[in-house]
């Protein structure tokens, strides 16, 4: 089995046991048939996590996770004793998790009493006397593959692109993909601001967004209201 450090599992609509494993499973390409028991699917998403050498588990859409019901107590339950079983660090992520019933009864206590929250919000422009957002546009510049596209010309648009996605990393992600896109289909194979200003972001970055525009001096070359010019 290939060493792979990080695993990156999506919880399930309605998630149970059963389907909350079998996508564990899914990520390390782990052969799951129907007539599999739950118990079955563990020990071979344990031993294969394991032998795998995986030490981070990130869990995304665990609000989905609802140990109010039947099916979603047997979930928390099993992701419970998962986290035991294997030898790796496990982060949740999720949307208003606190507001949800992720965290209620006896089953989500016992998540919430192992787990550390951390809001996370947009990301800064500027943080401590570093720049993590024009980082993070320089990284996504260097796995472009587009053949005229000029290398540092996407981080010194950092500030246009906070402005324009509020610096949130899904909003600058698809913005910048279908700036790729739009490059590829349309031969010129270079983002520049003129084709990104071109590009419709997603709902929610697009209401943030408003262009400042400059404004204009007015300049008063006309003579006072019923007086005319001065006679020489």
């Amino acid at each position: 089995v290939d060493t792979v450090p990080v695993a990156y599992v999506l919880v399930p609509p309605a998630a149970t046991a059963k389907s909350l494993g079998a996508e564990f499973a899914r990520y390390l390409g782990i052969p799951v048939t129907t007539r599999m028991t739950t118990a079955q699917i563990t020990t071979a998403v344990c031993h294969t996590y394991t032998a795998a050498g995986v030490k981070l588990v990130l869990l995304d859409e665990i609000h989905r996770l609802n140990p109010r019901t039947t099916s979603g107590a047997e979930a928390a339950d099993w992701l419970k004793d998962i986290t035991e079983r294997v030898g790796a660090t496990f982060v949740y992520a999720g949307i208003d998790v606190t507001g949800t019933a992720l965290f209620s009864g006896v089953r989500g206590a016992q998540l919430a009493g192992r787990a550390s929250l951390i809001d996370c919000g947009v990301l800064p422009a500027r943080h401590a006397g570093s720049e993590p957002f024009r980082d993070l546009i320089a990284a996504m510049e260097n796995a472009l593959d587009l053949h005229a596209h000029r290398p540092g010309s996407l981080p010194r648009l950092a500030p246009y692109l906070h402005e324009r996605t509020a610096g949130r990393i899904g909003s600058l992600a698809r913005l910048i993909r279908q700036a790729a896109i739009e490059a590829l289909l349309n031969g010129t194979e270079k983002i520049t601001r003129t084709s990104l200003d071109s590009i419709a972001a997603d709902h929610l970055a697009e209401e943030h967004y408003r262009p400042r525009t400059p404004t204009r001096r007015r300049t008063n070359t006309g003579h006072p209201p019923g007086r005319g010019p001065r006679p020489a």
